[in-house]
């Protein structure tokens, strides 16, 4: 029975381990920007891929929203995270993400 119990036991904490490891990216954006069809404020925020989905949390407030990405590989390793807008009709576009210490680009769609 105890060593049933200890399975169990090492067999979630390896799954949590999973779970707390996936990638998460900082980004300040100085201006509110629209990515897709998704309004963020001008602030810091945690950026994690989860499938076709960036999932933004805003670092003041805690709260969450998510917006359909595409995930590109460029082959290069990115040095630094990088954030890419444009302005069109008075909004700010967010374009794309360059992952920092990974080869990915989030691309973002109207």
């Amino acid at each position: 029975m105890k060593l049933r119990s200890m399975l169990l036991t090492g067999a979630l904490a390896f799954a949590s381990l999973s779970i707390a490891n996936a990638k998460s990216y900082h980004i300040t954006l100085d201006e509110s920007a629209q990515a897709g069809a998704v309004q963020l404020a001008a602030g810091e925020y945690k950026v994690k891929v989860d499938g076709s989905n960036a999932i933004f949390t805003n670092i003041d407030t805690g709260k969450s929203t998510s917006a359909p990405v595409k995930v590109e590989n460029t082959g290069k390793k990115h040095d630094t995270t990088a954030v890419d807008t444009t302005k069109a009709s008075g909004t700010n576009k967010l374009q794309a993400i360059e992952l920092g210490g990974s080869d990915e680009t989030l691309q973002f769609g109207e």
